[in-house]
């Protein structure tokens, strides 16, 4: 990360402005100290600095309905909605997968599942894929790491290409391209790739085992020591002071990264695993929020009867049977909104830190999540199904430039996608974008309120279940488990393999409970939609080996290597 850029883009630093008393604080701060009357008001305008860093924020399994400014009634997020007074709030932005893996490899290659191959958690991402970190060497940039990828090793690809001998350039494709600052994937204890065990013994937390003894564990009421795992237990306190938690250290950990950057330029992921389960979060955010300062469940009867065959499969799996029971649901979801809560919290602290350091106004932001949480939802757990409250994210991306002060606090909804932020990163380091791999579009022009021709109008989502007990259930093959979604302002299809199709109204059913996938009546609208997506399907970016470029330029050009077919 020390390499200066080339081609131009090591730019000095301007000499700032003496720093006058609230000149120059964070909007975070703005925000808090006026009354809550005044919260709507236009944020002040930012000192014009060309932008050097960019900040890539990515919550694991945060609900796009579980933040203050897109209207949680009772959730305190007041750092995060002051992000989106600062830049703009994506209302319609979606995932390409509603599993951690797959989802996260979109974010990182720009790419769809069906492009990369790294359909769900355990499938490595193939080395032949190109990650936002690997564009960033070319320029003399790395793209640095600060919690949870999820990137699996391709460790049958390195041995065929025999780069499996920890060289430089082996580690850093078993690394899916990141500078690894301190990686932390969270719900399993952290090996050697994390110094999170060794901070907690030097701060007294003893055993083999301290994530599991203390930072997912609790003590009931008996005195005995519980664990986070058994969500019954997430209601108690976390055995692990609040300073010291993962989002606390993780934390820590990107502001020490920004400390040591100094003025040199950085691209830096910082990855919380929160709120993904265990649900368990340290005092005082444990018990922040009651049952009753939940949002109700979306469930209905309906969705029950004659249930689509996968579905009911699902619900079936012991995280969809919990969730079923009221007393789960009223005892996680206040847990889980007070792991929210803890992530604003400290998401301030980070601003706070780089406003001090003079960040703020010269660093691009991304704030954002892999995907939602049923915590209950359409009598589901856990993630994964085509359902808004799993594909639909948070999305806040904030451009300190004057370029973008038009479009400052807008809500825009137009549809963004995960594969949207690769490019964007690229855009805004003014960098080439290789559209014969990249997928997504640059969000520049939305934040600088450009108009823009063929924006998209759906959103692309796909599922591989072959993993899940739900294929067991109904007897399939690995082969048989796929399942691709498109989603428009008004429709939500899915097309199942070997299964039938699902159709929701948006307009008349916004919540998703009359699924319409096999009445009679909709069969127009189903077969419109698979054209559709058959036609998407179609247009995927398969051909990597050659930029689009080359391809134009060799056009017609077999005569020039001495090639003369078809002459008279």
């Amino acid at each position: 990360m020390s390499r200066s850029r080339s081609a131009g883009l090591a730019r000095a630093r301007p000499r700032r402005a003496p720093r006058e008393s609230g000149r120059y604080l964070s909007l975070a701060v703005i925000l808090r100290r006026r009354p809550a009357s005044s919260i709507a008001a236009p944020p002040l305008p930012l000192p014009a600095l060309p932008l050097v860093n960019i900040l890539f924020i990515m919550a694991d399994q945060l609900r796009w309905d579980h933040l203050g400014c897109t209207g949680h009634p009772y959730l305190r997020t007041p750092n995060i909605d002051a992000l989106a007074h600062r830049g703009v709030r994506f209302a319609n932005a979606f995932v390409q997968s509603g599993v951690c893996g797959p989802s996260r490899m979109s974010f990182y290659t720009g790419r769809y599942p069906i492009s990369h191959g790294a359909t769900w958690n355990r499938v490595p991402l193939s080395i032949g894929e190109v990650t936002l970190g690997e564009m960033l060497r070319a320029p003399g940039l790395s793209l640095a790491l600060t919690g949870k990828t999820h990137v699996m090793v391709d460790h049958e690809g390195l041995r065929r290409l025999q780069l499996d001998g920890g060289s430089e350039l082996g580690t850093l494709l078993a690394r899916g391209g990141f500078e690894e600052i301190d990686r932390y994937d969270g719900h399993h204890a952290p090996g050697a790739e994390s110094g999170y065990p060794a901070f907690l013994r030097a701060h007294g937390y003893d055993g083999a085992d301290p994530w599991s003894d203390h930072v997912i564990s609790a003590v009931d009421a008996d005195g005995r020591v519980v664990s986070g795992w058994h969500m019954r237990n997430v209601h108690l306190p976390a055995r692990v002071r609040e300073e010291h938690s993962e989002t606390a250290y993780m934390t820590d950990q990107a502001i020490a990264y920004m400390q040591r950057m100094g003025e040199r330029p950085w691209v830096l992921h910082l990855s919380y695993v929160k709120p993904h389960w265990p649900y368990m979060a340290p005092a005082p955010y444990h018990a922040m929020y009651t049952a009753d300062q939940c949002l109700p469940v979306a469930r209905h009867e309906l969705e029950l009867r004659d249930a689509h065959p996968v579905l009911a499969a699902y619900r079936r799996q012991e995280e969809c049977v919990s969730f079923q029971r009221d007393d789960c649901i009223r005892v996680v979801r206040p847990a889980y909104q007070g792991l929210v809560s803890q992530l604003d919290h400290h998401l301030g602290r980070l601003f706070e830190q780089m406003e001090r350091q003079g960040r703020l106004a010269d660093t691009l932001i991304v704030f954002t999540a892999d995907h939602g949480d049923f915590l209950g939802d359409h009598w589901l757990g856990e993630k994964e199904l085509f359902y808004d409250t799993v594909q639909r994210v948070p999305m806040i991306v904030v451009d300190p430039r004057p370029e973008a002060d038009a479009t400052r606090g807008r809500v825009e909804q137009r549809f963004v996608e995960s594969v949207d932020t690769a490019p964007t990163v690229l855009d805004a380091l003014d960098l080439p974008v290789p559209t014969h791999r990249v997928e997504g579009r640059s969000l520049l022009p939305l934040l600088r309120g450009v108009a823009v021709d063929g924006w998209r109008d759906a959103s692309y989502s796909e599922l591989d279940y072959s993993y899940r007990h739900a294929r067991l259930a109904l007897g399939k093959d690995v082969r048989q488990c796929r399942a691709f979604s498109l989603r428009t302002s008004r429709w939500r299809y899915v097309y199942w393999l070997d299964e039938p199709e699902q159709l929701f109204d948006l307009e008349a059913d916004p919540r998703e409970f009359q699924d319409l996938g096999r009445e009679a009546g909709t069969q127009g609208v189903r077969e419109e939609l698979r054209t559709r997506l058959l036609d998407f399907l179609a247009r995927r970016q398969h051909r990597v080996t050659v930029t689009d470029e080359s391809v134009r330029a060799g056009t017609g050009a077999y005569k020039k290597a001495s090639v003369f077919f078809g002459q008279w």
